[in-house]
């Protein structure tokens, strides 16, 4: 009864310290769903970026039909050289990168963009870029009223 009263039995019965553990783990935790939540929303108006760029080289691409196949009336195609051309254009001028295809029968071209964003709080964890990737594609329509040909 002496001991306990002279608080030699305090270090085994205290808990003086667990609240400044408990604050330092639910501030970790704090700061994770902060970078989580700031960087993913950044990350994901990247990739609407990164779509956007690709629908617009895209449509950029599009406008380069083959004049030869238009003119006598055999077709309205995409020129495949010519439209990967003016897509790659419009990629290097937003300064993007990334892969221009156009479809066996020229009337569609996919455009694929690839990026990374660069974090700015995951790097605290050791994740310092996140891969972007977008889409477009472009479909030639023509007709006066409404689509002919397809």
């Amino acid at each position: 009864m002496i001991l306990w009263l002279t608080g030699q039995y305090r270090g085994r019965l205290d808990d003086r310290g667990g609240v400044t553990i408990f604050v330092a783990v639910c501030v970790v935790a704090l700061l994770g769903i902060i970078g989580i939540s700031i960087d993913g929303g950044s990350k994901m108006r990247a990739t609407e970026r990164a779509d956007y760029i690709a629908g617009e080289a895209a449509r950029a691409g599009g406008q380069a039909i083959d004049p030869a196949q238009a003119i006598t009336g055999k077709a309205i195609v995409i020129d495949p050289q010519d439209a990967q051309a003016a897509a790659q254009a419009y990629l290097r001028s937003a300064g993007a990168t990334g892969s221009v295809s156009v479809s066996g029968d020229g009337k569609t071209l996919t455009v694929t963009v690839t990026d990374s964003y660069a974090t700015k709080i995951l790097p605290v964890v050791g994740i310092g870029h996140l891969a972007v990737t977008g889409h477009g594609e472009a479909t030639l329509l023509h007709g006066v009223t409404a689509p002919q040909g397809n």
